[in-house]
This record gives C-alpha cells, sequence and structure tokens, in this order.
C-alpha cells in the first residue's frame, strides 16, 4: 500500500528524506490550514501544533510504502504523533496525507515564532544531518 506524507521541517530536505526513507524522495509544495510550526528548544527542527487562523507550508511526498513510514516513525521517536491531515496543493487539489504532530505532552519545548526552514539551511542543516543521519534505520 501506498502512502502520501506531509512534511513541514527538516524532511523538506529531499536529502534528508531519502536518508530517512532510504530511497530517493521527491516532494511537491503543499500547504496545511489550522496548523503551526514552531522552534523546538534546544534543537534545530520544529514541532506542529493544531492552530486555527495558522497555516503550514511545507513539502507532500507521495508514494511512500509501509517500509518508509516504519523508518519515518523511527526517526520522529516519542515527540510526535503520526495523524491524517488534508493538505492542499498549488492548483487547489486536495489530498490526505500523513504528517507528524508534536505530542501535547512536550508542547513546554516549543518556542514561540515560526520556526524558519531558510535559517534551517543556512545554519542548522549540516548539523542535523551529522547529529541525526541513520535515526529512521
Amino acid at each position: 500500500m501506498t502512502l502520501h506524507c506531509f512534511t513541514y521541517g527538516s524532511l523538506m530536505c529531499e536529502e534528508i528524506m531519502s536518508m530517512v526513507c532510504d530511497r530517493p524522495c521527491h516532494g511537491e509544495p503543499a500547504l496545511l490550514h489550522g496548523h503551526q510550526r514552531h522552534p523546538v528548544r534546544g534543537e534545530d527542527y520544529p514541532g506542529m501544533v493544531e492552530r486555527q487562523g495558522h497555516e503550514v507550508r511545507g513539502l507532500l511526498y507521495r508514494m511512500l510504502d509501509e517500509a518508509a513510514f516504519a523508518r519515518l516513525d523511527a526517526f520522529e521517536g516519542l515527540e510526535y504523533e503520526r495523524v491524517r491531515r488534508e493538505v492542499c496543493l498549488p492548483d487547489d487539489t486536495r489530498i490526505v496525507a500523513w504528517t507528524y504532530l508534536f505530542r501535547p505532552a512536550f508542547h513546554h519545548r516549543l518556542q514561540p515564532g515560526e520556526w524558519d526552514f531558510d535559517a534551517f539551511l543556512r545554519q542548522g542543516r549540516q548539523r542535523f544531518i551529522a547529529r541525526y543521519a541513520g535515526c529512521g534505520q
């Protein structure tokens, strides 16, 4: 069975997503309404929570298999829970995909403000790869 995954943080880097899933991954832009992402204290990655009036821009990866999701689940760890959400593509097509919400038990680790993907690419990407490479294996 193939499934789709909406990503909004470090996994928006196709290089990182491909490492975690152990296969080439190519994403496409997507938008998730009713949610917001925040920096996580002491980390380079964000956490996403439900929040009306907000939206999260991310990437949608299509056609992932159960093996890829098993690796993603291991990579995301205890801080996240996998949930289904409807995302919107640039042509206004809506598609249901899995995504990872930050669990309420860890909300105290979220910082105010929006997580900055461009800053991650400039400052955190290489550090993140060195720290987390292989976590999904």
